[in-house]
C-alpha cells in the first residue's frame, strides 16, 4: 500500500513540479520581462530548487564517449554483452585509428567490475569505468530495476547474484582466456562466494580478485548501516520494507524493496550535510556561479536515481551478510542453477591474488570488514595478498574522485599488471595457477609487469606502528619520513615518492558533493568515422 501511495503523491506532484521548471526558465530567460524585476534571480534559483527537489528521477546513462591514452582519444561504444533477466553485462568497447594505440589496446588486461546492487544504479561507478578504461578492456555489470522485471522471469535470490557472476567471469574466460575482477562494496561478499565455488569445483578462476568497502565481516567495526541490520529482525524487514509494485509498472505485483526507501535510508544518514548542498546550490544559482551549479546537478541526478530491489535478494542479503554471518562463519551454502547445494569455501581459492580496499573514514563499510577476506583466503599465499587503506576517503572516495584516481587507482592498475602473466586475447590460453610459497612475502605493488618473484625471500623494512587512531593496528610501512604518505597498508608498501593529501576534504566532499571539481569530458565522437573503413577496434 505505501507503494502506491507514493506513486500517487508522485503524480499529483508532478504539475507542480513541471511549473516550477517552467517559472525558473522564465525568471531566468533574458527575453522574459520578469527577468528584469529586482528579485528575478532569487526566484529563478527558488523554483529551480522547488523542481529539482520534486522532480522524478530515471537511470542515468554512463556517457562515456572518449578516454584520453597516452594523449590520444580513444571512442568508447558502449554495448551489451550478455543480457540477463536482472542484470546486463555491459561492455566499454575502444576503438583507435591509431596503430601504435591500437597494439597497446589489444593487450591490456580485461576486467570485470561487479557494481553494487543496494539501491543505486551501476552509473555510480562512472568515475572507476572511465579511470580504468585508460588502461584495461572494462566490463560491468549493469543491474536492472526490479520493477521493470516481469513477474514471468521469476523471482531473483542472492545465490542467483552469486550464480550470475560466475557466468559472466566464465563469459570472459571464453572470450580472452581470463580475466580480472573488481568488487565494488555490496558484491564482494557474492564475488567472493562466486571464486570460492568455481575454485571448489576445480575450475579456472580469475587472476586477481580486487574488493573495495565491502562487508566482508559485518562484525567489525559496526557502522550505523550494520547496526540497522542488526537491531531489526528478519520479520521486522519483511513485514515493513516489502512491498509490491503498482500496476503501472511492468514489474506489477513483484515484490520489492522500493528504491524510495533506500534513498530516504541514504539522505537520513547525513540529512544536514544535504541540507547545506542544497542551499549552497541555491546560493550559487544566485551568484550566477554556473560551474558550482551544474556539478551539483551532475551529482544528484546520479544520487537521486534509485532502483526497486527483489524482496527476496534484499531479505537474503540482511540475513546472510548482517545477521547470520555465513561467509565468515562457513555456513553458507548456494543453489546451482542445476539445483545442486554447495557449501561456499573460500580457503579453496589457491590460484587468485587478492587485494583489499578500504577507506580511512568509510561509514558505511567499518575498517577491517573488508581485511577480513585475507583471513578466509587461507589457500593464497601471503605474497599474493594485499590490503591498502586510502588516507582521508570515505566510502565514495575508494572508488570515485581525486582520491580514486590519486591514491586508489594506481595501486589497483600496478596490482593487476602484476598478475598479468601472458597479454589478453581470444586466442591466449589460461595463465597457470599461481604456485604456493612455504613462507608469507612481504613485497610493494611494482610500477610496471615483472616477472613472478622468485621463492627466497628478501629482507624487508622494519615494521613501524602507524600513528592514527581510526586504523587498524601495527599495519606494516616503509622508513618513517617527514612528510605523511597518503595511503596506510599492511602489504602494500608506502611509495616515498607520493604527495601528501593535507587535511582531509569536509564530510561533504566523500558524500560526492557537487563543490568537487567537475571532471572535464571529452566530446562524443562520431559514430561515422568510429565505423570508417580506416577505423580499428580493441
Amino acid at each position: 500500500m505505501l507503494y502506491h501511495i507514493y506513486e500517487t503523491q508522485r503524480s499529483l506532484m508532478e504539475p507542480f513540479t513541471d511549473f516550477a521548471q517552467a517559472a525558473s526558465k522564465l525568471f531566468s530567460n533574458p527575453v522574459s520581462p520578469l527577468s528584469q524585476t529586482s528579485a528575478a534571480q532569487r526566484m529563478a534559483a527558488g523554483y529551480d530548487l522547488l523542481y529539482r527537489l520534486g522532480k522524478d528521477y530515471e537511470k542515468p546513462a554512463f556517457d562515456i564517449h572518449t578516454v584520453d591514452v597516452d594523449g590520444i582519444g580513444v571512442a568508447i561504444h558502449e554495448r551489451i554483452e550478455v543480457d540477463k533477466p536482472f542484470c546486463e553485462l555491459r561492455r566499454f568497447k575502444r576503438f583507435s585509428d591509431d596503430p601504435a594505440t591500437l597494439t597497446k589496446l589489444k593487450t591490456q588486461p580485461v576486467v570485470l567490475i561487479v557494481a553494487p546492487l543496494s539501491g543505486h544504479y551501476a552509473t555510480l561507478l562512472r568515475d572507476t569505468v572511465r579511470t580504468m578504461l585508460k588502461d584495461h578492456k572494462v566490463y560491468i555489470t549493469d543491474w536492472k530495476n526490479a520493477r521493470l522485471v516481469p513477474l514471468s522471469e521469476g523471482e531473483f535470490h542472492l545465490d542467483d547474484y552469486v550464480n550470475y557472476v560466475q557466468e559472466f567471469i566464465r563469459h570472459l574466460q571464453g572470450e580472452y582466456g581470463n580475466c580480472h575482477v573488481i568488487s565494488v562494496c555490496q558484491p564482494t561478499v557474492p564475488v567472493l562466494a562466486a571464486v570460492s565455488l568455481m575454485a571448489s569445483r576445480g575450475e579456472k578462476t580469475p587472476l586477481t580478485m580486487t574488493m573495495m568497502g565491502g562487508p566482508i565481516d559485518a562484525r567489525k567495526s559496526p557502522t550505523s548501516v550494520n547496526n540497522l541490520a542488526t537491531n531489526r529482525s528478519f520479520e521486522w524487514f519483511e513485514n515493513n520494507v516489502i512491498y509490491r509494485v503498482p500496476d503501472k509498472f511492468p514489474g506489477a505485483g513483484r515484490r520489492v524493496y522500493p528504491g524510495f526507501l533506500q534513498y530516504t535510508g541514504f539522505v537520513a544518514m547525513n540529512p544536514d550535510r544535504h541540507a547545506s548542498s542544497h542551499y549552497d546550490y541555491f546560493k550559487d544559482l544566485i551568484k550566477g556561479d554556473d560551474a558550482s551549479a551544474e556539478a551539483h546537478r551532475k551529482f544528484y541526478d546520479e544520487y537521486n536515481a534509485v532502483l526497486d530491489m527483489d524482496a527476496d535478494y534484499y531479505l537474503e542479503t540482511i540475513q546472510t551478510v548482517f545477521q547470520d554471518y555465513k561467509l565468515v562463519n562457513g555456513t553458507w551454502d548456494v543453489r546451482s542453477p542445476a539445483g545442486k547445494i554447495e557449501r561456499v569455501r573460500p580457503q579453496d581459492i589457491t590460484a587468485t591474488a587478492l587485494f583489499t580496499v578500504e577507506g580511512e573514514l568509510d561509514d558505511i563499510s567499518g575498517s577491517g570488514q573488508t581485511e577480513a577476506a585475507h583471513d578466509l583466503c587461507s589457500g593464497i599465499v601471503r605474497k599474493e595478498q594485499r590490503h591498502m587503506e586510502a588516507k582521508g576517503a570515505g566510502h565514495y572516495g575508494i572508488f570515485s574522485g581525486r582520491r580514486w584516481r590519486d591514491l586508489v587507482y594506481p595501486k589497483v592498475r600496478e596490482f593487476i599488471l602484476e598478475h598479468e602473466v601472458t597479454p589478453q586475447s581470444e586466442t591466449t590460453p589460461a595463465p597457470a595457477p599461481v604456485a604456493k610459497a612455504t613462507a608469507p612475502v612481504a613485497v610493494a605493488a611494482p610500477a610496471k609487469p615483472k616477472p613472478k618473484p622468485k621463492a627466497s625471500p628478501r629482507p624487508q623494512p622494519k615494521p613501524a606502528v602507524k600513528a592514527a587512531p581510526a586504523a587498524s593496528p601495527a599495519r606494516a610501512a616503509a622508513k618513517p619520513a617527514a612528510v605523511v604518505a597518503p595511503v596506510a597498508t599492511r602489504w602494500v608498501k608506502a611509495e616515498g615518492t607520493a604527495q601528501p593529501t593535507g587535511a582531509a576534504e569536509p564530510a561533504q566532499a566523500d558524500l560526492g558533493t557537487a563543490k568537487a571539481t567537475a571532471t572535464a569530458t571529452a566530446a562524443p565522437a562520431s559514430r561515422g568515422t568510429s565505423r570508417s573503413s580506416k577505423a580499428r577496434k580493441a
